[in-house]
């Protein structure tokens, strides 16, 4: 586990899912892969987390625990952005060991979110913007690949032309796609 510095204030870490099992990739290898991606932003006002993993290996957590303490000691308690319900991950873990810690599960659009983030919200989901970096964090909605999720993913009634019809707009101007499943790339390499 490294944490991995992409851009000045902004951190990027994998860890593997405790509850990952191969059926989780599917029969057509269009799942999700058990390594996972969670990111750190630092900004004026705000120390904030999303969808963070906390490794399961002894030294990498403890490792990962030492640079979240200094974070926490520099920036005070984190806030933790969810994309999706299913990305809790660690969040009550880190929670419960910096008093203070707020978990935002429940993102909508128009939403005054700290650091200047802006949710917009996707079929099951929501994008993060992170304006600063000219970036878009995806849930679940965009994998390694880039690629966006099987359909089997989408929320009933929702269809992959309602998903690129979501995606598209939100391209306009940006450099980076930070994914939770595969990693920070290039905005261009998304074909919607």
């Amino acid at each position: 586990m490294d944490v991995e510095q992409i851009a000045p204030h902004l951190w990027h870490w994998t860890a593997p899912h405790p509850d990952w099992k191969p059926k989780n990739r599917g029969k057509d290898g269009l799942g999700w892969d058990q390594i996972v991606s969670s990111y750190a932003v630092i900004t004026d006002d705000a120390f904030l987390l999303i969808d963070p993993q906390v490794p399961t290996a002894e030294g990498d957590a403890g490792r990962l625990w030492q640079a979240l303490d200094r974070d926490v000691a520099d920036h005070g308690p984190p806030t933790i952005l969810i994309t999706i319900k299913w990305h809790v991950r660690s969040a009550p873990e880190i929670a419960e060991r910096y008093d203070g810690t707020r978990i935002l599960t429940r993102l909508s659009a128009g939403e005054d979110l700290p650091g200047g983030i802006v949710a917009h919200e996707l079929p099951g989901e929501v994008a993060l913007e992170l304006p600063e970096h000219r970036a878009l964090l995806f849930g679940d909605a965009v994998l390694d690949g880039p690629r966006l999720c099987p359909d089997s993913w989408l929320p009933k009634g929702k269809t992959r032309d309602d998903l690129t019809a979501a995606i598209r707009p939100l391209l306009g101007g940006k450099e980076l796609l930070l994914l939770t499943h595969g990693g920070p790339t290039a905005a261009a390499d998304l074909e919607v």
